[in-house]
């Protein structure tokens, strides 16, 4: 649910309140859209592997600009893996 803040007029509606970095609770390579990432993912209901191809493309090149490639990289291997466990099914 998304942070707010009161409003001391009842008639205007709460601002987002902008959280500051926390590396564990809201960390800001996954923090800079309107929504979290793991709000998204829980609320699509993506499971294990498709929610971390979406964390690994969301945060490409956030946290460390350098490993963009890597984290593209990762979301790629997650989602082959997820194919290929769909394809098992079959």
């Amino acid at each position: 649910m998304p942070r707010t803040k009161g409003s001391t007029n009842k008639n205007k509606p709460a601002a987002p309140v902008k959280s500051k970095h926390d590396p564990v609770d809201h960390p800001s390579h996954y923090t800079d859209g309107k929504i979290e990432v793991i709000d998204f993912i829980e609320d699509k209901k993506l499971g294990y592997h498709l929610g971390c191809v979406v964390k690994y493309v969301a945060r490409a090149g956030k946290k460390d600009p350098a490993k963009t490639i890597e984290d593209l990289k990762k979301a790629a291997w997650y989602l082959a893996r997820q194919i290929k466990n769909l394809e098992k099914v079959k």
